[in-house]
């Protein structure tokens, strides 16, 4: 699968980058939600990793402009776990919602692996 990471915190990125290679899995990586979208738009991956609070655009923001009708799912991921749940995520439009520092890598990668299948 094609896998987009956006998120500014650059050991989130490679953590997750290694954790989906690992499985065989083609990823990309952005530092910033316009980064984000506009790398989304080229490679049309089939999942994303997307972080909440972000410079530029954050992940809310990115949602959005990926409308509704996209193709692919979208993960949102928050260290503020607290403003933001598996509610919240599915109301902005993600898919999934995990929350940071990841407890176990591998389990958020099946999770993401079973969002798919």
């Amino acid at each position: 699968m094609k896998v987009l990471i956006v998120d500014d915190e650059a050991l989130v990125r490679r953590s997750l980058s290694r954790a989906l290679r690992a499985k065989g899995h083609e990823v990309i990586e952005a530092v910033d939600g316009n980064e984000g979208l506009n790398q989304w738009k080229q490679i049309k991956p089939d999942l994303v990793f997307l972080d909440v609070l972000m410079p530029g655009l954050n992940g809310p923001e990115v949602l959005k402009e990926m409308g509704s009708e996209r193709p692919g799912k979208v993960i949102l991921m928050s260290a503020f776990a607290g403003e933001h749940n598996m509610e919240t995520a599915q109301q902005m439009g993600a898919d999934l919602f995990v929350p940071k520092p990841f407890e176990d890598i591998f389990a958020v990668v099946r999770m993401a692996e079973d969002l798919l299948s």
